[in-house]
């Protein structure tokens, strides 16, 4: 696959996930396998023209992280035309408009989802980017602001006629936001606009089969996910074997989890270089590591061994979380031992989960303003 000129080694591809994509996820997921293109987390273009600290640290990236592109948002063209230019002058290989995002504070500015709107102006600044860089110009869609302006097909035609190389389209309104299910049947009509360009679908997409179900029912070209890789960070190395084979890889076993999350706690201390601050900021990187030990029955020596690792890890950081074992949870010989991840940000407590034998079990309680809800129903998945 490509898009214009920059080729692509699979159709799988990374959505920006604010709060999750930054470099360490995007590492330890090109590590795992089977993902081509990842993308950062969004960016506004004024930010980086101002060389915001924070714009310039969700851009961050190395040799290892390519190809990557970033995600802009913003309403302004001369803003969107020079952030472009300047993220081609770093060595960005792509840039990916923001025309998804339905968060009110994006909208209201015009930029994410209220670009869906306005196709005239839309265009103009589109175009004006295009012929701004030599780079690939992406946009990255829902099917339209609400079921009575579904405006993504004329979009697609639109985007392409100026020059766009790629569309990813999530397959919801901006009004549903992330509830419900996504729409095949939008993304396939939107698949049916494009003339050339590939269409990339997005939404759901959280197994290999689903994947393969949104390819196989809409035509798109590829698929991306955000969520689902948080929940699995080896959804794109399964998928990729899966679409090639029609064989499922096993799930990855708990020793290979750890070392996965033991990757990802040591490359996010390279990232803040030993300054990680503490409370919900940080929450979005160990959230993600706690999925990854959701099965632990493992003998109780080695547990240990665990808890003391990742604790030290986790201090060295600056994070608010202590692993250790739960001693409810240990039998009397070596059958097996019990992990209990407590959140310490709550006054006089704080969250507790108990992760039980096997994932059976998950005691959530206090204030519920640490760990996200959904992390926790994956936990019990």
């Amino acid at each position: 696959m490509q898009f214009g000129s920059l080729k692509l080694e699979t159709n799988l591809f990374l959505s920006p996930l604010a709060g999750y994509t930054n470099l360490p996820f995007r590492l330890v997921l090109r590590e795992v396998g089977g993902l081509s293109l990842t993308t950062t987390d969004l960016v506004n273009a004024r930010s980086l023209l101002e060389r915001n600290p924070r714009a310039l640290k969700l851009i961050e990236s190395n040799e290892m992280d390519s190809p990557f592109a970033v995600q802009l948002f913003g309403a302004v063209p001369e803003e969107m035309r020079d952030a472009s230019q300047y993220l081609e002058s770093i060595g960005v290989n792509s840039i990916d408009i923001n025309m998804g995002c339905p968060v009110r504070k994006v909208c209201k500015t015009g930029g994410g989802s209220a670009m869906m709107t306005e196709l005239d102006k839309t265009a103009k600044l589109v175009k004006m980017m295009v012929n701004a860089v030599d780079i690939p110009i992406t946009a990255k869609m829902r099917l339209g602001w609400d079921d009575n302006n579904i405006t993504a097909p004329n979009l697609v035609r639109v985007l392409e006629d100026v020059g766009v190389k790629a569309v990813f389209i999530h397959g919801r309104t901006r009004e549903q936001g992330f509830l419900g299910t996504v729409n095949l049947a939008g993304i396939r009509k939107v698949v049916a606009s494009a003339q050339e360009i590939p269409v990339i679908g997005n939404g759901d997409v959280t197994t290999p089969e689903s994947a393969k179900h949104m390819i196989d029912a809409t035509g798109c070209h590829g698929v991306s996910a955000g969520r689902g890789a948080f929940y699995n960070p080896w959804l794109f190395k399964h998928t990729d074997h899966y679409l090639k084979t029609g064989e499922l890889l096993p799930d990855p076993k708990f020793l290979e989890r750890v070392r996965v999350m033991r990757r990802h706690f040591d490359l996010v201390m390279e990232f803040v270089g030993g300054d990680m601050p503490t409370g919900p900021g940080y929450t979005s990187g160990v959230e993600w590591s706690l999925f990854v030990v959701k099965s632990s029955c493992i003998l109780g020596n080695e547990c240990t061994a665990m808890c003391e690792d990742l604790n030290e890890r986790i201090m060295v950081v600056g994070g608010n979380f202590e692993v250790k074992m739960h001693p409810d949870l240990v039998p009397a010989g070596d059958a097996g031992a019990g992990v209990q991840v407590v959140d310490m940000s709550g006054v006089g407590g704080g969250d507790v989960v108990e992760i039980r034998e096997g994932g059976a079990e998950v005691l959530y309680t206090g204030d519920g303003g640490a760990l996200d809800t959904a992390v926790c129903d994956a936990i019990l998945d």
